[in-house]
């Protein structure tokens, strides 16, 4: 049965602000308390996917979380009406108000780590939503990720959607960010390689740690979610991240490095011990695939040092496959405003020694000044034809879809937003009537809780 690698991309919500809330995230720091443009930052995203649709590829939506998040504050002692709820947070505690209308979920690398059917030993695709435990407007956005992929992933017998793992912020789980996986092609059996930052359990000074940011990925939770998926040991491993890389705010593993098919294109200061993590890379991947080869793609910190990795996000590129043994990187531009980054991609493209035979450059800028960059805003799903089929038909990006989601955004989206307008009781209004819009474009059902007043509660979404 044919096999394709589904890219579903986060629809930018239209509380996309910056608020500055990542710490570790350098450019979501430098730009907090900017004015921002909901609609140009959709856009952008919608402009990406379709590319990406006419190259061939397949290309899906997920909806944004509905923001601000009413259900957060109340639970946080807020009460009254909604524009009640809202005055009283703007002037009890600002911040929270801030938090609860974050747009982060657009970037859902971060929604959940992905095992297709091929990998499993129950021959179903497994998703577990991340916990996100590290950062608290994060944190707010597993309960609606597990209603939104069991509206899309709705055929038990074909998909599980398991909880996040439980454990706070030591066992923390950032999902897809921290993950990839390597095969010959899509449909192969795969080898999945998780990339920690710490372990929590054990004690701090057996692992190296970092000194100005802290880690946000567990070994522990990496191992918990293999478990979920029911990986074997032969298709599983694991590697450290560096911690001068996480200093340099290397904040999750798709900073530093991306992988696609028998690629992986990373950074030298990316791990810690990288000559022994792709010796091991090579080893299993071998094993699993004899005869096919394995392509490490080194960048050397003398041709593109850390902090030009981490300004121009050259690694947050989308790593795609093209053409049989041909790979294109989807970069945002500013890795052509990085001198050495754009002269090291040419010299890679024109040297033609490995499968990356081109690269495209896209604006993402409004992404970008909060911290996300193209890898950000996908998951990927690599599902069969027959799984493919069991999805609803609104999901998938056509020419079709692409026109009526870029209207929808023209007639719902703010062009401006600061801090002052996420009290406004009107833009929380105008969010619903878009969402309340958007489902039934995309044929989705009732998947926000301000639908329907039978939604479950958040701790019984999840199954």
């Amino acid at each position: 049965m044919k096999t394709s690698e589904v890219n579903f991309d986060g629809l930018v919500g239209p509380t996309h602000n910056y608020a500055g809330l990542s710490h570790g995230n350098v450019a979501s720091m430098t730009h907090g308390g900017a004015a921002s443009n909901p609609r140009e930052a959709a856009l952008q995203g919608l402009a990406k996917m379709k590319f990406l649709a006419d190259l061939g590829l397949q290309q899906a939506v997920l909806p944004p979380h509905q923001r601000p998040s009413l259900e957060t504050l109340r639970a946080l002692g807020f009460s009254g009406s909604d524009a009640e709820v809202l005055r009283a947070a703007a002037r009890q505690a600002p911040k929270l108000l801030v938090a609860s209308a974050s747009a982060s979920n657009m970037w859902v690398a971060n929604a959940a780590t992905v095992a297709p059917s091929a990998d499993t030993a129950d021959g179903r695709v497994h998703f577990t939503p991340a916990n996100l435990m590290a950062k608290f407007h994060r944190s707010i956005e597993p309960p609606q990720t597990a209603r939104t992929l069991r509206a899309i992933f709705r055929d038990d017998t074909r998909f599980v959607i398991h909880e996040p793992v439980r454990g706070g912020q030591a066992m923390g789980d950032e999902g897809a960010a921290n993950h990839t996986r390597f095969a010959p092609t899509h449909g192969h059996y795969g080898l999945h390689f998780f990339v920690h930052g710490h372990r929590a359990l054990d004690a701090p000074q057996t692992m190296a740690r970092t000194k100005r940011f802290a880690s946000r990925q567990s070994l522990e939770a990496s191992e918990a979610v293999a478990r979920l998926h029911e990986l074997g040991e032969d298709n599983t491993c694991h590697a450290q991240q560096a911690p001068a890389a996480i200093d340099a705010g290397v904040f999750h593993n798709d900073v530093i490095s991306v992988g696609n098919e028998n690629v992986l294109f990373y950074h030298e200061q990316a791990f810690v011990h990288p000559e022994a993590v792709v010796t091991d890379l090579r080893r299993r991947f071998a094993k699993l695939n004899p005869g096919d080869e394995f392509f490490a793609l080194r960048v050397p910190a003398r041709q593109v040092p850390l902090k030009d990795a981490v300004r121009s996000y050259l690694f947050n590129s989308q790593l795609v496959t093209v053409a049989p043994g041909e790979m294109a990187l989807i970069a945002p531009s500013d890795c052509v405003e990085t001198p050495r980054v754009r002269d090291y991609l040419r010299a890679l493209v024109d040297r033609g020694d490995s499968p990356v035979r081109q690269v495209h450059f896209f604006d993402l800028k409004q992404s970008m000044r909060n911290g996300g960059g193209p890898a950000c805003l996908r998951l990927r799903v690599v599902l069969n034809d027959a799984e493919l089929a069991a999805l609803p038909p609104g999901v998938i990006l056509t020419n079709r879809s692409h026109a009526r989601l870029t209207a929808w955004v023209r007639k719902h989206y703010r062009d401006r937003l600061t801090h002052a307008d996420l009290a406004d009781p009107q833009l929380l209004e105008e969010t619903r009537r878009a969402l309340d819009e958007l489902t039934g474009l995309l044929g989705l059902g009732s998947i926000y809780p301000f639908q329907s007043a039978g939604t479950p509660p958040a701790d019984t979404t999840y199954r």
